[in-house]
């Protein structure tokens, strides 16, 4: 929603994944809110401590996603909750976009869950529990992303 969360945090799992992949570099990676809440800043610094243990880099700042720009520059615009996608898919007035537009959670081989939940009002559990189901959705996005190039 206001991008200092789970959105900065998928961004820094796939980042890392990317270049532990050895292709840091080849796909462009950003992420963006669905409220101007807190455009400019840097990610929750819960979130920045939780996934720094795990070796992430979380240094993006908030932006609003920009519907405009966005749905024609990016091959890949995904959420991460019913609402996000619903807000997300109701900005594209005519539906040109609707294949390019996914809940994270589908791309998941291990964890089974509706949606990453906001852990911005919960405590150490919830913001780690966040990172566990990004780093298997992240996994299966870009395994994804990676069979769609070679297509």
């Amino acid at each position: 929603m206001g991008n200092i969360c789970r959105s900065p945090a998928a961004e820094g799992i796939a980042k890392k994944f990317l270049e532990n992949r050895g292709l840091d570099g080849t796909i462009e990676i950003d992420s963006a809110g669905t409220l101007d809440y807190h455009t400019g800043e840097l990610p929750d610094p819960r979130m920045i401590m939780h996934a720094s243990k795990r070796g992430y880099k979380l240094d993006s700042r908030a932006r609003q996603f920009n519907p405009k720009n966005d749905f024609e520059y990016f091959d890949y615009i995904v959420t991460m909750d019913d609402d996000n996608y619903s807000e997300i898919t109701s900005l594209d007035r005519n539906n040109n976009y609707k294949d390019k537009v996914f809940k994270m959670v589908i791309f998941g081989t291990r964890l089974k869950v509706d949606e990453v939940p906001d852990p911005y009002f919960s405590g150490s559990d919830g913001f780690e529990y966040v990172l566990d189901i990004l780093e298997d959705s992240v996994e299966g996005l870009l395994n994804k992303v990676e069979d769609d190039i070679r297509r």
